[in-house]
């Protein structure tokens, strides 16, 4: 039995009001919220029993608002979810008011972490996590899992239509497509319509780009991109816009300066495209310094070719030149040298055949083939029949000279000298008639007495047959004479 319980089971003890006081100025304090303060004394007896239970009351009370201070200022303050109030020494309600209270916050903490943890998902791009809400969730966590759960459907929705119509249109380039609106309101329908409105712009933007750099890969520089466009697509729009014009200028000049140098002829043409930098000025600089090139090879060329055809073989090709030209360069070249070369061989025959009238001579060019050596064996040929036929008209016409008229030109020939072989082994026969008709008439007439022999020498004329006459009229006179002589003798003879 506690003093307090013998107290009152002998003599009632009476207790003054100051002996109150404490009692009274304390509980004032707590009232007021202030649970530090403690009933500092009491008499002995009951009050001092009160006193201690009164002062434990306090403890366990300043205990819980002490937990409840620095739970709710590391929840609130330093945002720590898992702190909980730590049990005090009381047990009962206030076991069960340190529990409630750790079981109101789990039950605020939990959606609200789940929330956090969904959230904190989504920010990093993961839309696969959810707030598990069970059959239990009830009023507001239960609309906050929901909703929490809504915008992470929306958004994945969003996503999926989002990444197609980006997947098609930037990485498979299939222009056109459009995210489906199905399901979605508010901002996220505002936000699918804008990616809709992006994917038909851009579409129809791409789409013009692509059949005007078509048309220009085709050879058509009559297309240009006439969709509305702005900012960097207006500048690329620009850009292929004046790309073509580009093009088409560059074209045009190059056509020009083409049709002028290699349809008309017309060496010189200069392609003039204005306002050209970059690749552009590269190409327009690279056909003018082509048509230069060629031009100042084509004239020398032709001036070279000129002179050939003049009989001048002194000039030669010079410009500078690269390839097949350098290729046609060497070969007018060799074909001048051979040029040359032949015409001093061949000048060079021919002078001592025709002016000096050394036979035998032969063309000696080196290097030749194809028809050049055919004309030098030609011109070789020439000599060599030539000489044989000069040396054997020159033998005949010696031995005719020399009294001989056994001989006769036997030398194949062709043309007029033929004619001239004929003509001289007919003369050749005419004279060997001649001489025998003469020395016929000349044995019978002068060695065996025979007179009035005449010549018959079928076939001459001109000289040949004067001579012939001459000789017959010799012959008739000297035969007159004789006979007259010898009649007149005789006459004179019979007296």
């Amino acid at each position: 039995m506690s003093p307090a319980n013998v107290e009152l089971a002998g003599t009632e003890q009476v207790y003054t009001e100051s002996d109150l006081a404490p009692f009274l100025e304390t509980l004032i304090t707590w009232r007021e919220g202030d649970f530090r303060r403690r009933v500092s004394h009491a008499p002995p007896g009951v009050l001092s029993e009160i006193r201690l239970l009164l002062n434990e009351v306090a403890d366990r009370r300043e205990h819980l608002a002490n937990e409840l201070g620095r739970v709710r200022r590391e929840i609130a303050k330093e945002g720590r979810f898992d702190e909980r109030l730590s049990p005090g020494p009381g047990v009962g309600a206030w076991a069960e008011s340190v529990g409630s209270v750790n079981d109101l916050i789990d039950a605020l903490v939990t959606p609200v972490s789940g929330a956090a943890d969904v959230i904190d998902a989504v920010a990093k791009g993961d839309l696969s996590r959810k707030i598990d809400v069970d059959r239990g969730s009830r009023g507001e966590v239960r609309r906050l899992g929901k909703a929490i759960n809504g915008m992470v459907d929306q958004l994945s929705l969003f996503s999926s239509e989002v990444t197609r119509v980006t997947r098609d249109l930037g990485t498979e380039g299939k222009l056109g497509g459009r995210a489906n609106l199905r399901g979605m309101s508010g901002s996220w329908r505002d936000l699918t319509e804008a990616v809709n409105t992006m994917s038909d712009r851009v579409s129809a933007q791409v789409r013009d780009i692509a059949e005007v750099t078509t048309s220009v890969a085709k050879g058509d520089l009559s297309r240009k991109v006439t969709v509305d466009a702005v900012g960097e697509m207006l500048e690329l729009k620009n850009t292929v816009n004046t790309m073509v014009d580009q093009l088409s200028a560059f074209a045009e000049e190059v056509t020009r300066v083409a049709r002028e140098v290699g349809t008309e002829g017309q060496l010189g043409g200069q392609a003039q495209v204005r306002g050209v930098s970059g690749v552009w000025k590269d190409l327009t600089d690279n056909v003018n310094f082509m048509a230069n090139n060629l031009t100042s090879q084509v004239r020398q060329i032709a001036a070279v070719s000129t002179a050939v055809a003049q009989g001048n073989l002194t000039k030669k090709i010079t410009v500078d030149a690269q390839g097949e030209i350098l290729e046609l360069k060497d070969t007018l070249n060799t074909m001048v040298d051979q040029l040359s070369a032949f015409a001093d061989e061949v000048t060079r025959v021919a002078r001592e055949v025709g002016t000096e009238g050394r036979l035998g001579g032969r063309a000696e060019v080196k290097g030749v083939s194809g028809v050049w050596k055919d004309l030098t064996d030609n011109v070789n040929f020439m000599a060599n029949n030539l000489t044989y036929q000069v040396r054997n008209i020159a033998q005949v016409t010696t031995a005719v000279a020399n009294g001989d008229l056994t001989r006769k030109i036997d030398v194949d020939a062709q043309g007029e000298i033929l004619e001239l072989k004929s003509t001289m082994n007919t003369m050749v026969d005419q004279l060997s008639a001649f001489a025998s008709e003469v020395t016929r008439v000349a044995r019978e007439v002068g060695t065996e007495g025979r007179l009035g022999g005449q010549a018959q020498v079928r076939g001459v004329s001109g000289v040949w047959k004067d001579l012939t006459d001459n000789v017959n009229f010799m012959a008739n006179n000297l035969t007159s004479q004789v006979r007259q002589i010898a009649a007149v003798s005789t006459a004179v003879a019979q007296g």
